[in-house]
Parts: structure tokens; C-alpha cells; sequence
């Protein structure tokens, strides 16, 4: 959860642009980030890939109105709503784009190219028919909030309690750090979204890096292999929480749309 992940850049620029709130030259630099060149293969009407612009237009004259985010792991299809072709796709991936007003989903692909020391990454985001119905398992943003909150507490009670190196002020200090590199140049977001959703992607990402920091800062006191499988085990709950709210708050200006707040 340290950086931003390409299907969240998708849906909250996608989600922009589909509201005229930015142009698409913006939508797609925002988009691609510090990727050589996006493509979008598979979409209807075209027999090979096309770039981000073309595919976002063509989009929205299909039928196109938002763009939600997945964050699927393991035994927990977030976000997803079948076919399982598409969930196994996305689940691969670790992240997808399901498209609202339409049943299209868009799964990136990653490649890498170029000679040693010049290496580029290039994305082919793969369009695939998709189930209408409810996402799975996505909260509000006032209950990705709340459990948020609480799993920040479990997190700081869990390190402590198995006596893991740096669950105090040290942590917090490494968690402001990553937070700096990770953050650095990157909007929150994108315009249109609601102060709440980017309190509660911070939070979230917090959350995220709490998670990591825990996982990568030694073994502190928990030096057996049992041991650093209990903190495994313990924060894997904590996880879950973080992207449940991470997907709640890319999500949101649909969920709004479709309860018709906007």
C-alpha cells in the first residue's frame, strides 16, 4: 500500500474525466505516472490495443458513467463481481477497474522492456466482460472510517504485544518517512472526490504502512519462526481493513452517484 496502485490511478482519474473535471491530456499523464505507455487491448470495436485516450473515449460513448476500483487477495474477492474468468484475472493481478453503466472490467498486465539500466514499464490494461451486480465486500466511507480507526489501535496493541522492534515512536517515524517518499509529487485523488474519501485513503495508506514497516523492520523480539508467523497471522485482519477503505474511498463518487447524492 505504499504507492498508489495502477488500477486506483484508473478509476480516480477515469472517474474525472467522466465528470469533465479535468481534461483528458491531464487524465492520462495523471494515469500513466511514471509508467512509459499505457494501452487498453480488447475493447469493443477495435482489434488491436489503442492508447488511454481513444479507450476513455470510447468508454463513455459506450455507456460508461464511473469507474470502481478492486483490490482482491486471496479468499477475498474485494471488489469483484464475477465471472470467475475475470475475478481469477483480476486476482492475479491484485487489482482491476469495473466499470459502471456498462459490464466491462479492465485488468492491467505489466511488462518491462529495454536493456539493462534503461528498463520501462509498459501497461496492457485487458478489457473483459463482467457480472452486473453488487461489489463485494466494499464498505462506506463511514464505516471504512470507523473500522479504520479501530484496526490502527489493533495494529499498535498487536507489534506491542509480540514485542516487534519499532512499535512505538520509532515506527511512527518510519511510517512519516515512507509516507514522504511515497507521497512525494502524488495527488491525493483526483478533483471531484469528497475531503472525506482522501481522510480516508490516508488513513488507509497509514494503516498500509504500519503493516509494512512491521513486516520489514527486523524481527525484534519475535525471533522465532512461530513467533513471526502469529504477527503474520495477527495483522493479517488489519490488512484487510486497510484496503477494504482504500477501495471504499476510490469508490465513492459512484457509490454517490448511484445513491444519488450528486
Amino acid at each position: 500500500m505504499l504507492s498508489e496502485p495502477r488500477a486506483g490511478r484508473l478509476a480516480a482519474w477515469g472517474n474525472a474525466l467522466l465528470a469533465g473535471l479535468v481534461s483528458p491530456d491531464d487524465a492520462v499523464l495523471a494515469i500513466v505516472g511514471e509508467d512509459a505507455v499505457h494501452r487498453v487491448e480488447g475493447l469493443p470495436g477495435e482489434s488491436a490495443p489503442v492508447g488511454l485516450t481513444l479507450a476513455l473515449g470510447r468508454l463513455r460513448t459506450l455507456g460508461v458513467t464511473g469507474l470502481r476500483l478492486a483490490l482482491p487477495a486471496p479468499g477475498h474477492p474485494l471488489g469483484l463481481s464475477g465471472p470467475p474468468e475475470f475475478n481469477a484475472r483480476a486476482l492475479d493481478a491484485e487489482q482491476a477497474v469495473v466499470c459502471y453503466g456498462v459490464s466491462f472490467g479492465l485488468v492491467p498486465e505489466v511488462y518491462e522492456a529495454g536493456p539493462e539500466g534503461d528498463v520501462h514499464v509498459e501497461v496492457v490494461w485487458h478489457v473483459l466482460p463482467v457480472r452486473e451486480a453488487p461489489p463485494a465486500d466494499v464498505p462506506s466511507l463511514g464505516e471504512a472510517e470507523r473500522e479504520l480507526a479501530e484496526a490502527l489501535r489493533e495494529a499498535t496493541e498487536v507489534l506491542t504485544r509480540l514485542d516487534v522492534a519499532g512499535s512505538g515512536p520509532v515506527a511512527e517515524a518510519a511510517v512519516d518517512a515512507y509516507r514522504a517518499r511515497a507521497e512525494r509529487g502524488r495527488e491525493v485523488l483526483a478533483p471531484g472526490y469528497p475531503p472525506r474519501a482522501v481522510r480516508v485513503l490516508e488513513l488507509a495508506q497509514r494503516v498500509g504502512t504500519l503493516i509494512v514497516v512491521a513486516t520489514e523492520s527486523g524481527h525484534g523480539g519475535a525471533v522465532s519462526a512461530s513467533e513471526m508467523g502469529a504477527r503474520r497471522e495477527a495483522l493479517r485482519p488489519v490488512e484487510r481493513t486497510a484496503r477494504r477503505a482504500q477501495v471504499a474511498a476510490y469508490n465513492s463518487v459512484v457509490e454517490e452517484r448511484e445513491r444519488g447524492v450528486r
